[in-house]
Protein backbone atom coordinates (compact mmCIF):
# COMPACT_ATOMS: atom_id res chain seq x y z
CA UNK A 1 0.00 0.00 0.00
CA UNK A 2 1.71 2.85 -1.58
CA UNK A 3 1.37 6.59 -0.10
CA UNK A 4 -0.64 7.93 -2.51
CA UNK A 5 -3.32 4.80 -2.52
CA UNK A 6 -5.76 6.71 -0.67
CA UNK A 7 -6.50 9.02 -3.07
CA UNK A 8 -7.25 6.66 -5.57
CA UNK A 9 -10.49 4.64 -3.65
CA UNK A 10 -13.16 3.92 -6.54
CA UNK A 11 -15.48 6.27 -6.17
CA UNK A 12 -19.27 5.37 -7.67
CA UNK A 13 -21.28 7.25 -9.63
CA UNK A 14 -24.51 8.29 -8.21
CA UNK A 15 -27.57 7.90 -10.68
CA UNK A 16 -30.71 9.25 -8.94
CA UNK A 17 -30.63 13.36 -7.56
CA UNK A 18 -29.90 13.86 -4.11
CA UNK A 19 -31.28 16.95 -2.28
CA UNK A 20 -33.05 19.55 -4.81
CA UNK A 21 -34.18 19.38 -8.10
CA UNK A 22 -35.18 21.31 -10.80
CA UNK A 23 -38.95 20.87 -11.88
CA UNK A 24 -40.42 22.54 -15.87
CA UNK A 25 -44.11 23.01 -16.20
CA UNK A 26 -43.61 22.32 -19.77
CA UNK A 27 -47.23 23.42 -20.68
CA UNK A 28 -46.71 26.64 -19.64
CA UNK A 29 -43.02 27.80 -20.60
CA UNK A 30 -42.56 29.94 -23.98
CA UNK A 31 -39.30 28.74 -24.40
CA UNK A 32 -38.97 29.81 -27.80
CA UNK A 33 -40.33 33.02 -27.35
CA UNK A 34 -38.55 33.52 -24.09
CA UNK A 35 -35.91 31.14 -23.12
CA UNK A 36 -34.51 34.06 -20.55
CA UNK A 37 -33.60 30.65 -17.73
CA UNK A 38 -31.66 29.44 -20.79
CA UNK A 39 -29.58 32.91 -20.98
CA UNK A 40 -29.32 33.39 -17.03
CA UNK A 41 -28.29 30.44 -16.11
CA UNK A 42 -24.63 30.98 -15.15
CA UNK A 43 -23.96 26.84 -14.65
CA UNK A 44 -25.52 26.58 -18.19
CA UNK A 45 -27.59 23.73 -16.68
CA UNK A 46 -30.97 24.70 -19.17
CA UNK A 47 -30.72 23.70 -23.12
CA UNK A 48 -34.25 24.17 -25.33
CA UNK A 49 -35.63 20.53 -26.54
CA UNK A 50 -38.63 21.32 -29.05
CA UNK A 51 -39.19 24.74 -28.02
CA UNK A 52 -39.26 24.16 -24.62
CA UNK A 53 -36.70 24.25 -21.71
CA UNK A 54 -34.94 21.46 -20.00
CA UNK A 55 -32.24 20.69 -17.93
CA UNK A 56 -29.56 19.55 -19.29
CA UNK A 57 -27.81 16.74 -16.69
CA UNK A 58 -29.71 17.40 -12.44
CA UNK A 59 -26.01 17.54 -11.33
CA UNK A 60 -25.09 20.61 -13.65
CA UNK A 61 -27.75 22.55 -11.66
CA UNK A 62 -26.29 24.55 -8.56
CA UNK A 63 -30.19 25.43 -7.36
CA UNK A 64 -29.02 29.36 -7.22
CA UNK A 65 -32.27 30.02 -7.92
CA UNK A 66 -31.42 32.74 -10.78
CA UNK A 67 -33.98 30.92 -13.19
CA UNK A 68 -36.68 31.57 -11.21
CA UNK A 69 -36.10 35.28 -10.77
CA UNK A 70 -36.27 35.26 -14.65
CA UNK A 71 -39.06 32.62 -15.64
CA UNK A 72 -42.05 35.21 -16.54
CA UNK A 73 -44.16 32.41 -16.33
CA UNK A 74 -42.88 30.53 -12.82
CA UNK A 75 -42.91 27.29 -14.56
CA UNK A 76 -39.66 26.51 -12.90
CA UNK A 77 -40.01 24.91 -9.59
CA UNK A 78 -36.93 23.56 -7.03
CA UNK A 79 -38.33 20.75 -5.53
Amino acid sequence: MGLFSFFKKNKEKVEHAVGPYVEIDSENCKGEECGKCVAVCPNNSFIMVDGKAALKEYYTCKTCRVCLAACPNKCIKII
